[in-house]
């Protein structure tokens, strides 16, 4: 696995791995806690340096078992997690992110993250009832303090990352980001460009849909996010379905598999992204990983360029109040 550079000059692996569905989101969790510690651990020994996880994911449970994998690793890992929320008896209840709440989140993950420092700290929302220079400010604290190395922001607009980026620099930004959902173009990868700032792709892979495995019948378990989405309704997966197809073909042609074409396309953007596709499985593990080797001609990625925009994309990728959190 070779590595790409996000902001600061900081060296990760070309794919990260988002921890969070080892937790929650897509139905009920794996029974086994050792076995997601084990894909944990199989990633790190595969090359996939890069870890994503949050105090929210759970709640709490996550960081807890991101830092129990990756303590024996420590020292090969770069460690990414987020404050922002106000999590009331285990329950998100609307963003905090206030400075004595960020100071507070930073010293309960890194006692759960079993580390004396965390590598990417960030916002996981922005909050609107708190200036971003002060959530920037606050962070520089910490850097400061050696508690965090770099600071990061999830799903913010290009004015923010600006203002964000004067008081302090971002080493990332974080959305959601695949050949479905185009949304950071017009903005935010602009700005990261100008500015030097790496950009993180979550759900690169159209939470499964992107890899052929999800169908219009396909029936999602309770606790399953997409149950919420309203691009996961049977009739926009329907439609939407031929922008699979086209990304099967495509790997067909190529003997690799869609999700591995729909990884590699995000690759082909910019060597300053570096998308973070989740798993429970090591066998995807590898098979994301493999993405890093497909070739994709000039051809290629400006016939995938152009998907979205000549199929059409069905259902927005967030309800109202998702939506309502995003681009501020």
């Amino acid at each position: 696995m070779h590595t790409r550079t996000l902001g600061q000059g900081l060296a990760v692996s070309a794919l990260g791995l988002g921890a969070m569905g080892m937790s929650q989101g897509y139905g009920p969790n794996p029974g086994d806690r050792d076995d997601m510690v084990a894909v944990l651990r199989g990633a790190v020994e595969r090359g996939i340096t890069f870890i994503d996880t949050a105090e929210v994911y759970g709640p709490y449970v996550n960081e807890e078992l991101v830092g129990e994998a990756l303590e024996p690793v420590r020292d090969q890992v770069v460690i990414a997690t987020k404050f922002g929320w106000n999590i009331v008896d285990g329950q998100m209840r609307g963003v905090n992110s206030r400075p004595e709440q960020i100071r507070r989140v930073a010293d309960a993950s890194l006692r759960r993250l079993r580390t004396d420092v965390i590598d990417l700290f960030y916002q996981h929302r922005v909050d609107p009832a708190v200036p971003i220079e002060d959530v920037a400010g606050t962070v520089k604290e910490l850097v400061e303090a050696g508690k965090v190395r770099h600071f990061r922001l999830s799903e913010a607009g290009a004015g923010t990352i600006r203002r964000a980026h004067a008081v302090h620099p971002v080493t990332a930004v974080q959305s959601e980001y695949s050949l479905w959902t185009r949304d950071p173009e017009p903005e935010v990868l602009p700005a990261c460009a100008e500015l030097g700032i790496g950009f993180v792709p979550f759900s690169p892979l159209g939470k499964g849909f992107l890899t052929g495995t999800v169908t219009p019948t396909t029936t999602f378990a309770d606790g399953d996010i997409r149950r919420t989405i309203p691009r996961f309704t049977p009739e926009n997966r329907d439609v939407n379905a031929a922008i699979v197809e086209h990304v099967r073909a495509l790997a067909a042609a190529k003997g690799v598999t869609p999700g591995q074409i729909a990884l590699a396309w995000l690759l082909a953007q910019q060597p300053w992204i570096v998308p973070i596709p989740g798993t429970r499985r090591l066998e995807r593990v590898e098979e994301n990983a493999g993405a890093t080797q497909v070739p994709l001609s000039a051809d290629d990625v400006a016939d995938l360029d152009g998907l979205a925009a000549r199929l059409g994309v069905h259902g927005n990728r967030y309800n109202d109040a998702g939506l309502g959190m995003v681009g501020l």
